[in-house]
C-alpha cells in the first residue's frame, strides 16, 4: 500500500480512524471524504505530515463522489446509518460510490456492509444493506464486501452505551434479550478491510462476514458489562408489548427499525469466510475492553481490575 491514494467515504467516524491509521502505517497516502470535515480532523495526527488530506464529499451526490474519487488508487466506503433515509445513504449511496470508482478505474473497491444484509429482512435497515451491495456488485463485481457484526471499541456506542445506562439505572433492563451477537473488535475490521485492500487479486468479488470469537446473547452481553465494572444489579427482560411502545416515542430508546432488527441473530453465517481468510485474528472483548470501560466503575480506575 506504500504510497497509494486511498480515498475513504466516512474516514472520520468510529471505523474510519481506525481504517486511516492502519493504512496510514503501511505507508498509504489516505484522502477522507466526509459530509462534516470538523469530525475528521483527528485523523491528521494518526499519520505523517502529509499523509492525509480532507475533501468534502457527500454520497448522495454523484459529483462530489466523483471529485473525491479523482487519482485514487483504492476506494473505501464505510458509510452507514442507524436511522434516517436508509435507501439513500446504503443504497443509492453505494452505487454512487461503486459507480464511480469503476469509471476511475482504481484498483480496488471495499465495501463495508453488515451482517443482516438480506433483501427479505424485517428492518428497513437490513433490506437498504442488501440493496446497496446488490447495486456495488453490478456497478464494480470485483468489489470485495466486508459484512461485519456489532463492531465494539474505545469510542463505540455498543459497550460504552450499555455501561453508561448500567452504571445510572437501578436495574439492568434489556430489550430482546435471546437476540445473539458475533461482536468484533474495531482494530480487527480496520485490518480486514486493509487486508482487502491490499490484495484485491485474492479478496476482490468476496463477501466476508466478519465477527468475534464469542457469541453473545443481548442478555449475556449486559451481564458481562456488569461484571466488568462493578455493578451487580438484577438484568429485567422488557415484555415485547412494552418495546415496541418505546420504539413509538419520538426521540425513545430504541426506534422501530432497531426493534425490528432485534428479531434476527447478529452472527456470521455458517461456513461464511471471515476474518481468519483475510489473515486477522479475532480478538475477544476481556483482552481489551476493559482498558475504556473502567471509567464506569464506582472508583474508576482505582476501583481494581475485575477478573473475567
Amino acid at each position: 500500500m506504500k504510497d497509494s491514494l486511498v480515498t475513504i467515504f466516512g474516514g472520520g467516524g468510529f471505523l474510519g480512524r481506525q481504517v486511516a491509521q492502519a493504512l496510514m502505517a503501511r505507508g498509504a497516502r489516505v484522502r477522507i471524504a466526509q459530509r462534516d470535515l470538523a469530525s475528521a480532523v483527528k485523523v491528521k495526527s494518526l499519520g505523517a505530515l502529509g499523509q492525509s488530506q480532507f475533501v468534502a464529499a457527500d454520497i448522495r451526490k454523484p459529483a462530489t463522489v466523483e471529485r473525491a474519487i479523482a487519482g485514487s488508487d483504492v476506494v473505501v466506503n464505510l458509510v452507514g446509518i442507524l436511522a434516517g433515509d436508509f435507501d439513500a445513504f446504503h443504497h443509492q449511496g453505494a452505487a454512487n460510490v461503486a459507480q464511480a470508482a469503476a469509471a476511475a478505474n482504481v484498483r480496488a473497491l471495499v465495501h463495508v456492509s453488515a451482517i443482516g444484509a438480506d433483501a427479505d429482512s424485517p428492518s428497513a435497515y437490513g433490506r437498504s444493506k442488501a440493496a446497496g451491495e446488490a447495486a456495488v456488485k453490478e456497478a464494480f463485481p470485483g468489489a470485495t464486501i466486508i459484512r461485519p457484526s456489532i463492531i465494539f471499541g474505545p469510542q463505540d456506542q455498543f459497550l460504552n452505551r450499555f455501561a453508561d445506562l448500567i452504571a445510572s439505572m437501578p436495574v439492568i433492563p434489556v430489550i430482546s434479550g435471546a437476540t445473539k451477537f458475533q461482536p468484533v473488535y474495531v482494530g480487527d475490521v480496520a485490518d480486514a478491510i486493509v487486508h482487502a485492500a491490499e490484495r484485491p487479486d485474492l479478496h476482490g468479488g468476496t463477501v466476508y462476514e466478519v465477527a468475534g470469537p464469542q457469541i453473545l446473547s443481548m442478555k449475556e452481553i449486559n451481564g458481562w458489562i456488569a461484571k466488568q465494572i462493578g455493578r451487580d444489579k438484577p438484568i429485567v427482560d422488557v415484555p415485547g408489548g412494552f418495546a415496541s411502545m418505546l420504539a413509538m416515542l419520538p426521540g425513545g430508546p430504541i426506534t422501530r427499525d432497531q426493534l425490528a432488527m432485534l428479531g434476527r441473530d447478529n452472527v456470521a453465517a455458517a461456513g461464511a469466510p471471515g476474518l481468519d481468510a483475510l489473515g486477522v485474528s479475532a480478538t475477544p472483548m476481556a483482552a481489551v475492553a476493559d482498558k475504556w470501560l473502567v471509567r464506569y466503575r464506582r472508583h474508576g480506575r482505582f476501583a481494581g481490575r475485575v477478573r473475567a
